[in-house]
């Protein structure tokens, strides 16, 4: 309910301050920008209410798109064969986070802070030696780009406004995300692992394999990302990402999950990712300096914690009066 009210009046403000907010196109490109935030954030979100974290999820979603690209233009084949390698790619990424978490016993941040490094330097230093660029090469010619496209970047309209179908896409994520967390006995061993993991194992909970299956779904969230921004401009340049991870902690924790693991919902980080896709056009449209952006992110993130924490509190102690 914070995020929803905090959603109303980032809109409010911008809809008052902003005339070009209130146009369609405005729309369109605020729910896309909302949309590859929020699809990855849901996966992230889940991740932190059981507990852990992963700060590789920004980086890995543009190796997933490298991937996919270089696969099928260097062999010159079928775009979901590069698809595929692209999932597998993602999946194995956030196979290796769990994998090292649940062995070494290391904190999450360290071990996905590992990850993030070195992909960043494989995805520029491989692309390079591939491709000679900091890029990959247009894909949009070979075959199966145009089936591809149609499933991830299509694009359509809603009365007066242009949407791309990220935005469907977005929606679906965070409805089986709710539909995990609310009403399935992986949900209860999610907020139960994040809630306190010696606990969880004392009454049976496989505490390993849930984890290891949350960093999975990061992994398939930022495949998903990747491929559609693979197919929504073609290429993919390399040396993006760094940096994203934080905005999917940010959605996250700005639509309610604690940083300590237990508590959050999928709704509230795609309501996170919305805020911010409003802040992020809305400074744009009111003229504002766009690098006031990550001042307000800090702001809201920050006004989002200390909300989270007396709410949490409050909680508590009613808990404890009852």
């Amino acid at each position: 309910m914070g995020s929803l009210v905090g959603a109303v009046a980032v809109f409010v403000l911008f809809y008052v301050l902003a005339p070009a907010f209130r146009l369609p196109r405005s729309w369109s490109n605020m729910l896309y920008e909302s949309a590859t935030l929020g699809i990855p954030a849901v996966g992230v979100a889940l991740l932190m209410i059981g507990g852990e974290f992963d700060l590789s999820a920004g980086v890995a979603v543009v190796s997933s798109a490298l991937a996919a690209a270089m696969f099928s233009y260097q062999l010159s084949i079928n775009v979901w064969a590069g698809v595929a390698v692209g999932l597998a790619l993602a999946l194995l990424i956030a196979f290796v986070n769990g994998w090292l978490l649940i062995i070494t016993k290391l904190p999450s941040f360290l071990v996905t802070l590992s990850t993030f490094l070195m992909l960043q330097g494989i995805n520029i230093a491989l692309t390079k030696v591939l491709t000679g660029s900091v890029a990959t090469n247009d894909i949009s010619t070979l075959g199966g780009f145009a089936s591809a496209k149609a499933i991830f970047a299509s694009e359509f309209t809603v009365g007066s406004i242009h949407l791309h179908v990220a935005v469907l896409w977005w929606l679906a994520f965070i409805a089986v995300g709710t539909w995990v967390l609310l009403h399935t006995q992986v949900g209860n061993w999610i907020y139960a692992v994040g809630g306190n993991a010696d606990a969880a194992r004392a009454v049976g909970v496989p505490v390993p394999k849930v984890k290891i299956g949350l960093y999975l779904a990061v992994g398939f969230t930022v495949w998903f990302t990747g491929m559609i921004q693979l197919f929504t401009y073609s290429v993919v340049q390399s040396g993006e990402g760094p940096g994203n991870e934080l905005l999917y902690i940010m959605a996250a924790v700005v639509g309610g999950c604690l940083l300590t693991g237990g508590y959050g919902t999928a709704i509230g980080a795609g309501i996170g990712a919305l805020i911010y896709g409003m802040t992020k056009l809305g400074i744009v449209y009111a003229g504002w300096d766009n690098n006031w952006l990550l001042f307000f992110v800090g702001v809201m993130l920050l006004i989002a914690t200390v909300t989270n924490t007396l709410v949490r509190r409050q909680i508590s102690k009613r808990s404890a009066l009852a």
